[in-house]
C-alpha cells in the first residue's frame, strides 16, 4: 500500500496537534443525549412492521433500486411518498433525494445561476455551504439571524436587472438550536424581491403538528423552497425539496446529486412512508413528551444557575459553550463514564473558542435522566 501524500499527512498531523482529530466509533449502551432521533422513531417496532407490510402490499421485494431515478430506480413508492409529502407539508410538489446532504448539494449547485447572488446565514449547515461552493453564483454570508446585516448585503448585491438573490437560512440551527424570525424574514424577502430557502432538517416532524416550522407559522406560500429530512425526527434516511412543480421539474433535469446516483431502495422509501403514517397517529403524543422534556431541561438549567452558559434555545438542541477542544472532549468522556452520551462539538466544526457540549433531547428521555445529566454538568463547570 502506498504511503499517504505528504500534504495529506501534514493535515492529519495538524488535527492531532490541535485536538480536532475525528474517528469513527460505535455508539450504544449509554443514555442518549446525542442522537437526532428526537421522537424515538428509529426504534419503533410498529414502523418496522408497517414497512414490511407496505412492501408486501406493493409487491416490492427487491433489495435495491437497481439504478438512478431517471433509469430504473424510480419505483412506485417514490410517487406515493412524494404525493404524500406535498399534501402533508402543504406544498405544490416534493422531490425526494437520498439524503439531506444530497438535497442541499443538488439544489444549491444547480438553482442559483451565474450572475445571481446567494446570501446565507453564517451558521448554515456544511451541506449548504458545499452546495453553494459548487454554484456559479456569487455568495456572501450574513451575520447570524441578523436581518439588518442581510439588508446591507442585498443593497451591495443589487446591481443587475437580470440577477436574482437567494436568501438561505435554517428553521432550527443544528449547532446552536435557535431559530430565525421567519415571519420577519419572509416579509423582508418579499419586499426585497428575494427567493427564500429554509432548511427544515431539525424541525421536520416536530413543529406544526408534526410538519415543520414554516407550516406552523403558515408561511408555506411565501417560501421558495424548503428542505426537509427523514434522518432525524422521522428516524429514517433521505430528504426532500418542497416547492413548486416547476422547481421540481428543474431539479429533475439539473440536480446532479439526483441524476447521477442510485435511487433509494424500496425498503427505505416504504420505511419513510410508514414513519409518516405513524407520525399522523402518534406524533402528537410523542411531540408533547418532547416539548415537556425541553421545558423541564430549561427549568433545571435555570434552577442550577447555568442559563448564562447555554445558548438560548426552545428546540430539542441545547448547547453549553466550553472553549477548547481538549477541555470539551475531557468533559464528554467523563459523561460517558457516568453512563451518558453527550457529544463534544469541536473546532473547526464551530469557531475556535466556541467549542461546546451539545445536548439533544428526546421524547424518551426521563426527567430523572435530565436532572442527573445537568447536575453532573453543573459540578464539572464550577
Amino acid at each position: 500500500m502506498e504511503k499517504l501524500p505528504k500534504k495529506l499527512q501534514s493535515k492529519l498531523s495538524e488535527r492531532l496537534k490541535d485536538g480536532s482529530m475525528r474517528s469513527l466509533k460505535t455508539s450504544g449502551g449509554l443514555i442518549d443525549f446525542s442522537s437526532n432521533d428526537y421522537l424515538g422513531f428509529s426504534r419503533k417496532k410498529a414502523i418496522l412492521d408497517a414497512t414490511t407490510a407496505k412492501l408486501k402490499e406493493s409487491n416490492l421485494q427487491e433489495n435495491g433500486a437497481t439504478g438512478s431515478r431517471l433509469l430504473t430506480g424510480n419505483h412506485s413508492l417514490y410517487k406515493q411518498l412524494e404525493d404524500f409529502l406535498a399534501g402533508y407539508h402543504n406544498s405544490e410538489s416534493a422531490l425526494v433525494f437520498n439524503s439531506g446532504y444530497d438535497a442541499n448539494i443538488g439544489f444549491f449547485s444547480s438553482v442559483p445561476q451565474r450572475g445571481d447572488t446567494i446570501l446565507y446565514d453564517e451558521l448554515v449547515h456544511a451541506s449548504i455551504r458545499d452546495g453553494i461552493k459548487m454554484s456559479n453564483a456569487k455568495s456572501y454570508k450574513f451575520k447570524h439571524n441578523n436581518i439588518d446585516d442581510l439588508r446591507v448585503h442585498i443593497e451591495r448585491s443589487r446591481n443587475r436587472n437580470d440577477s436574482e438573490i437567494y436568501v438561505v437560512t435554517e428553521s432550527v440551527f443544528s449547532m446552536d438550536g435557535n431559530s430565525p424570525d421567519l415571519e420577519a424574514l419572509v416579509d423582508f424577502c418579499a419586499k426585497k424581491d428575494c427567493y427564500l430557502i429554509v432548511d427544515e432538517a431539525h424541525a421536520t416532524g416536530i413543529y406544526g403538528n408534526g410538519k415543520d416550522l414554516v407550516s406552523q407559522l403558515g408561511l408555506e406560500e411565501n417560501v421558495f423552497a424548503r428542505i426537509i429530512t427523514f434522518g432525524k425526527a422521522l428516524g429514517n434516511h433521505g430528504a426532500a425539496v418542497l416547492g413548486s412543480n416547476d422547481l421540481k421539474a428543474y431539479l429533475v433535469n439539473f440536480a446532479r446529486s439526483l441524476i447521477y446516483t442510485t435511487a433509494l431502495a424500496p425498503h427505505t422509501v416504504a420505511s419513510v412512508l410508514s414513519a409518516y403514517r405513524y407520525l399522523e397517529s402518534h406524533g402528537k403524543e410523542e411531540g408533547s413528551r418532547l416539548k415537556e422534556n425541553i421545558m423541564y431541561f430549561k427549568e433545571q438549567v435555570q434552577l442550577l444557575n447555568m442559563e448564562g452558559r447555554f445558548i438560548e434555545s426552545d428546540s430539542a438542541i441545547h448547547c453549553l459553550v466550553l472553549p477548547g477542544n481538549e477541555k470539551v472532549k475531557q468533559v464528554s468522556k467523563y459523561f460517558q463514564t457516568e453512563g451518558f452520551d453527550v457529544k463534544p462539538i469541536l473546532s473547526p466544526t464551530v469557531k475556535m473558542g466556541q467549542e461546546r457540549l451539545r445536548f439533544c433531547l428526546h421524547s424518551y428521555n426521563t426527567k430523572e435522566e435530565i436532572s442527573r445529566v445537568l447536575s453532573i454538568t453543573r459540578n464539572l463547570i464550577k
